[in-house]
């Protein structure tokens, strides 16, 4: 009887395959081709072709916080990791699992210093939580499988694993057994005491929450301390959140630092869930940096390695709190009609989200309205730009769809934030996602206006507003859509984008309306 004998990458793959992985988003290269090669002969991982790095990483990131197991991105070198590098970010942010395998060159090639040669440990490094390069194919799957518990270990979040083409292609590849991931951190009993006993003491307590407290049973736990008179808030920008009709809805920190200074006043005690300290997003002339309020005291469960969940029930019980908040129930708008403006665009998405949607959130400045108008949809989950570095809209939602077809996935992008990563688009109608994408298309960079007066940069000349518009040359959205394989339109109206979104909940492949919204 013959075994038959596997390259490192053949190894490396099918390890992974066993571990549970079940998705890898690629753009590979003359390193890869090993790699990409063992993909083929693995029918339980899912090969998507992604046209830019930035797709593939944002793609994991979307697979990784709806499935809560990682997907694998293949990336060619140093500079195939920069590509994707932002998106990387974004997800270290939200502390999804993924798994990025980067070729290398030859272990004997790198002396030569080739055009694409680079530190590629230096470069991952600071944005993986663990990173390793494969000395030989012998040690392939063994390493892959490391890099799947430390993806899934420690709160999560991203690894590197770099693959040379000769550990690639050399045969002596092993399968590796996979082992459990470690469980979240159970928040010991004296601190549950100590938190419940300051919160008892406090006159306006608060507790910041994010984890697996964002989950429909996570938040049904915080709404206990929310009946108990707690205040319950997310952070600013969470990984993913349950939402709806009959879902307790927290408050949510406000994004610029005034108002949520103003919002959190008298508060005299924050706890921490999960999350970390809140701060302003930037530094800004005479503005505080850290969001705590003067006297207030600072306590913390734990971070994000911790069972949030857990230890707000554990926090609910140490209080007596058997009762829960009141939930919103379904309410459904009317019609809207008039001008096209994020409201408007709020109300209709309301009227005809179905149940189990996902919503991919790179829409900067129209997000918040319609953040706000779905509080009543029907139940659904919502992710949003963590790490601030736009472009993840597109891609986040090639992948939440690819980890959950049957559900319909909205993204939410502004035409700035858009162009980044438009390649995803291609992406959607190649594997025929069912994503509905909005473009709030106003031809300029809003946001950054914004921020023009707050940073007090002056009164902007020419050149200044010149570089934060995007009107000359228009953007045509339907034809750059279109062009690559996604049915589209232009609505300038409430009641176009009400029935332009209604038809889109219908349809059978990837749909993009561009809605040139007022002011």
């Amino acid at each position: 009887m013959t075994t038959e004998t596997k390259t490192g990458a053949e190894a490396l793959v099918s390890t992974l395959a066993d571990c549970g992985v079940t998705a890898c988003f690629a753009n590979p290269g003359t390193s890869e081709m090993n790699l990409v090669t063992a993909l083929d002969k693995e029918p339980r991982i899912r090969s998507v072709l992604c046209l830019f790095e930035g797709v593939a990483t944002g793609a994991a990131d979307g697979f990784g916080r709806v499935s809560e197991k990682p997907a694998m991105t293949l990336l060619h070198l140093g500079a195939g990791y920069l590509n994707g590098g932002a998106n990387i970010h974004n997800a270290k942010r939200a502390y999804t699992p993924m798994i990025n395998v980067i070729g290398d060159h030859a272990t004997y090639h790198v002396r030569y210093d080739a055009p694409l040669t680079s530190n590629i440990i230096g470069l991952a490094a600071p944005n993986s939580i663990w990173i390793k390069s494969v000395p030989d194919s012998a040690s392939a799957g063994r390493l892959a499988a490391e890099s799947f518990h430390a993806s899934m270990s420690g709160g999560q979040g991203p690894v590197s694993l770099i693959l040379p083409a000769d550990a690639a292609w050399d045969e002596g590849g092993e399968l590796s057994t996979p082992f459990a991931p470690g469980e979240p951190k159970k928040v010991a009993a004296d601190t549950i005491s100590a938190v419940a006993a300051a919160i008892k003491a406090a006159e306006k307590p608060l507790i910041l929450i994010s984890g697996n407290a964002l989950s429909e049973d996570g938040l049904s736990e915080a709404s206990r301390l929310k009946a108990a008179g707690v205040r319950v808030m997310t952070d600013t920008f969470v990984w993913k959140q349950a939402r709806g009709a009959g879902r307790f809805n927290p408050d949510r920190m406000q994004y610029f630092a005034e108002g949520a200074m103003e919002d959190l006043e008298g508060t005299d005690l924050m706890v921490l869930a999960g999350t970390q300290m809140p701060v302003a997003f930037f530094a800004y002339p005479e503005k505080p940096s850290v969001l705590v309020p003067e006297g207030c005291e600072l306590v913390s469960l734990g971070d994000r390695g911790i069972d949030v969940r857990g230890a707000l029930s554990a926090l609910a019980e140490e209080l007596g709190a058997s009762e829960k908040a009141p939930v919103a129930q379904r309410q459904s708008p009317d019609k809207p009609a008039g001008k096209l403006t994020p409201v408007t665009v709020g109300q209709s998405i309301c009227r005809h989200m179905p149940e189990g949607a996902l919503v991919s959130d790179d829409g900067v400045t129209a997000s918040l309205p319609i953040f706000l108008s779905t509080q009543t949809a029907e139940p659904h989950e919502w992710m949003m730009l963590t790490g601030g570095a736009i472009g993840q809209g597109f891609p986040l939602a090639v992948g939440a769809s690819i980890a959950k077809p049957e559900a319909r996935t909205i993204c939410l992008s502004g035409d700035g934030a858009g162009m980044y990563t438009v390649q995803a688009l291609w992406t959607m109608a190649r594997e025929n996602l069912k994503v509905v994408n909005i473009v709030f298309v106003n031809h300029t960079y809003r946001i950054l206006n914004i921020e023009l007066k707050r940073t007090g940069a002056g009164n902007p000349g020419p050149a200044a507003q010149n570089m934060l518009n995007l009107g000359t040359p228009e953007i045509d959205w339907k034809s750059l859509a279109e062009a690559q394989g996604l049915h589209a339109e232009n609505v300038t109206t409430a009641e176009e984008f009400d029935e332009a979104f209604e038809r889109a909940m219908t349809a059978d492949g990837p749909v993009l309306i561009a809605a040139h919204v007022a002011g």
